[in-house]
């Protein structure tokens, strides 16, 4: 399931940014649902918030060295965590999909904006988030368990 997650996600996350930037200018804004959702093409050469602008390639490489170790992670810790296994899917899918481009482009392209507007992110940055709170809750209410369970063994 990692797998099929991960591919399925990114190649989600290509074809969305294909499709803005085939059907976009940078800069143009379409209102999808007034006051919740836009569509704002950005390029972020950067990281989250546009920090650290004009180090997009050098972000495409620790992409990859991320997913290497996920990989590796994963061979070594083979177990009934399926949270844990969807959670690092999803940011695998996520630095995979925001990497692709930085190592071809050197900059993301970004264009889903919530709400009032403060930030711009793609469906990758999505999928981190995903990843990050399943795995967050996988170790919080999952892995205690498990603990616990071994001890009173």
């Amino acid at each position: 399931m990692f797998y099929w997650i991960a591919l399925i996600m990114t190649a989600v996350d290509q074809i969305t940014k294909l499709f803005v930037r085939f059907n976009m200018q940078v800069g143009d804004s379409h209102t999808v649902w007034d006051g919740i959702l836009r569509f704002t093409f950005y390029q972020n050469s950067g990281a989250a918030r546009s920090s650290f602008q004009g180090y997009g390639r050098l972000f495409g490489i620790a992409a990859v060295i991320f997913i290497a170790l996920v990989i590796y992670y994963r061979r070594q810790n083979r177990g009934e965590r399926r949270l844990m296994d969807i959670g690092l899917a999803f940011l695998v899918a996520g630095a995979a999909g925001n990497g692709i481009e930085r190592l071809l482009f050197g900059k993301v392209t970004d264009f889903l904006q919530f709400g009032s507007g403060d930030g711009i992110l793609n469906i990758a940055d999505l999928c981190i988030n995903v990843g990050l709170l399943a795995v967050i809750v996988q170790q919080l209410f999952f892995s205690r368990g498990a603990k616990n369970k071994q001890a009173v063994s």
